[in-house]
């Protein structure tokens, strides 16, 4: 399917465009395909991205120039967070972005997903690279609402690693007294041991099952480059505290500009935070 229309657009408050997004890493051109081939792929992102205009979006898989790509395509009023999750802050990493028009920036913070979680590179659990998270919290600016936004991107090899991670992702957002929302490649699909443990004690809740409206079947998120499939694995997720009402969601399976922006399927949702305002 090719269409220049949005699968969900720019929004207006108090609702917020929410969308993960694993844009595929660049990697050698000797080493990929053609249709993998960042620089093909690029402008594909940017148009996609450009188009939709969330107001908070958590990408995966994002070397520092493709992360520059993505803050070209979104527009001069968005700014993001994250950085690489080596051990000296480069390389790959899970920023989240976000319309600095609409949401104000209160603090964030980057974690290792590890037994010891401030100390940058560090692996536990079985990973074999690094694996992190990254939290922030802001305000929007229409409403005064504060809310939590946490991205990741979990271990695709090491189950332990994702029931881990998926715990305490869980743990730490179970410790907050704000609205809550989660983006992530899980590298899980529903009913696997990580999805029940991160969403184990009711404290986050799968935004797809929450939603009011579906915008589109439930395409498998990770397709290769391969037209999508009803039924298959969903792997890429929004999840959210049980304040947070998701008024409708979908997962883009259009194609842009004759292909597609990355082997994976972005997730989008219209979201609507509590009205609670914080003194």
């Amino acid at each position: 399917m090719m269409t220049d229309t949005p699968l969900i657009g720019p929004v207006t408050a108090p609702d917020l465009h929410v969308m993960t997004f694993n844009i595929r890493r660049r990697i050698g051109r000797g080493a990929c395909k053609s249709t993998d081939g960042w620089r093909r792929r690029r402008p594909r992102v940017q148009s996609l991205l450009h188009r939709e205009r969330p107001t908070l979006v958590g990408v995966q898989e994002a070397l520092p120039d493709q992360a520059r790509a993505v803050s070209t395509a979104l527009g001069e009023s968005y700014q993001f967070v994250g950085h690489g999750r080596r051990a000296d802050a480069k390389g790959e990493g899970c920023p989240l972005f976000y319309d600095a028009a609409r949401l104000e920036l209160v603090n964030w913070a980057q974690e290792a997903l590890s037994d010891r979680p401030d100390e940058p590179g560090s692996r536990s659990w079985g990973n074999l690279i690094p694996r992190v998270f990254v939290r922030a919290e802001f305000r929007d600016r229409m409403s005064s609402v504060h809310f939590i936004a946490l991205n990741t991107h979990l271990d695709p090899l090491s189950r332990r690693s994702r029931v881990r991670a998926a715990e305490r992702i869980r743990d730490r957002m179970a410790a907050q007294d704000l609205p809550v929302i989660v983006t992530g490649d899980l590298n899980a699909s529903t009913g696997s041991p990580a999805l029940r443990a991160l969403l184990a004690n009711g404290t986050l809740a799968d935004a797809w099952d929450d939603a009011d409206r579906r915008l589109t079947p439930a395409w498998n998120t990770y397709r290769a480059y391969r037209e999508p499939r009803v039924g298959a694995r969903r792997i890429d997720w929004i999840a959210v505290s049980r304040s947070v009402r998701v008024l409708r969601i979908g997962i883009n399976a259009r194609r842009v500009d004759g292909g597609w922006p990355s082997d994976h399927l972005p997730v989008q949702a219209v979201v609507r935070l509590p009205e609670r305002v914080l003194p």
